[in-house]
């Protein structure tokens, strides 16, 4: 009698334990089924844009490649992440040069997939226009803007590189940050800001 009584309490014992069990871990497994409904609906949200990335490319004409590739890696502090070279047929197909093979040396400010490519080549020839002393001399792409962590190190290239600052610059902007224009060796206009230190 003592051993099937036991026996029941034991029985009874598991069925309140596993009781138990079950009704402990069914709110977590909801609480998953939830999060899990949050991932999906972020996952299903399309991007509205036309466009599969953030990006642009910009192809930039120079006088002496080597040059500019030496002024944007050594002065500016990018990257050269890759190249590529365009064939006559295609440069005559795609409207690009009207038959004219080329080679193309691709920069970045950092070498990542979604960083905007600075994509340089060279015909061998000089500029068609005038230099130009301000952005206003010409119509187009006149400059671009790098923000910076810190202009400390850029001063000291742009100096050590006898690269020349235009007109007062490094300037203080009112947020306290510096300003310095430059242009690399074909005229382009380069903005640089960040803070001073």
């Amino acid at each position: 009698m003592n051993i099937k009584l036991n026996n029941l309490k034991v029985i009874f014992n598991s069925l309140v334990l596993a009781a138990l069990l079950s009704n402990c871990s069914e709110p977590q497994k909801s609480a998953d089924a939830g999060e899990q409904a949050n991932v999906d609906e972020t996952a299903i949200v399309e991007d509205p844009s036309e466009f599969p990335m953030g990006s642009i490319q910009i192809g930039v004409i120079c006088s002496d490649l080597q040059k500019s590739i030496d002024f944007y890696t050594e002065v500016i502090g990018m990257v050269k992440t890759g190249g590529f070279s365009v064939d006559e047929a295609f440069a005559e197909k795609s409207g690009l040069t009207g038959g004219v093979p080329f080679d193309v040396t691709v920069l970045k400010l950092k070498d990542m997939p979604e960083a905007a490519e600075w994509k340089l080549m060279s015909f061998g020839k000089e500029a068609a226009h005038p230099p130009q002393k301000y952005i206003l001399d010409d119509i187009g792409m006149q400059y671009i803007t790098i923000f910076v962590k810190s202009m400390k190190p850029f001063l000291e290239r742009i100096k050590n590189h006898n690269v020349e600052p235009l007109e007062e610059t490094p300037t203080f902007l009112e947020d306290g940050r510096q300003f310095m224009l430059v242009q690399d060796p074909d005229g382009n206009f380069i903005e640089l800001i960040g803070p001073a230190e």
